[in-house]
This record gives C-alpha cells, structure tokens and sequence, in this order.
C-alpha cells in the first residue's frame, strides 16, 4: 500500500477538502474560458453600457457554452461508466 492510499483514507475530510477546492478551480476556470470566448465573439466595440444586440449575443454564448460543457461532462461520464462495466466484466 503506498502512502498515497494511506492518507486518504485517514483523513477523509482532508479528501472531501481538497475534491471541494478542486471544483472550485474548475468553475473558474470554466467561466474564465466562458469569458474570454463570448467576449471575443460578442464584442465590437467596448462602450460604457451593452446594446441590445450585443447582450443577446453574450446570453446566447453563455447559455451554449455551459449546454456544450454539461453535454461533454455527461459524454465522459457514460465513456467511463462503460469502461468501469467493461473493465468489471474483463476482470471476472
């Protein structure tokens, strides 16, 4: 057993600690990848407050950006679950 496993399992709130932080990391690092993208798609010219067009521009880029993101996060869940049920079914 390496010391790996080790202090995982005697320290579970540790383990729940750290898994917290690290979707926070991806959170922000998702909505800085949102940002960047839909502002480089929706704006022209900054100014001091958005026209019509250009705040249904960035709605739209939002709501398609988190749609792909959900969509790509279920995609990977069913790979690895049809990996796990495959590697399950392998091992027997």
């Amino acid at each position: 057993m390496n010391m790996e496993n080790q202090g995982a399992t005697a320290d579970p709130q540790l383990q729940q600690f750290i898994e917290i932080e690290s979707q926070k990391q991806r959170f922000q690092q998702l909505v800085h990848q949102m940002t960047e993208v839909c502002w480089e798609k929706c704006m022209d010219k900054p100014g001091p407050k958005l026209d019509s067009r250009t705040e249904i521009c960035f709605v739209n880029c939002v709501e398609r950006f988190i749609d792909t993101s959900q969509f790509i996060l279920n995609r990977l869940e069913q790979t690895r679950r049809s990996k796990g049920s495959f590697s399950e079914s392998m091992s027997e």
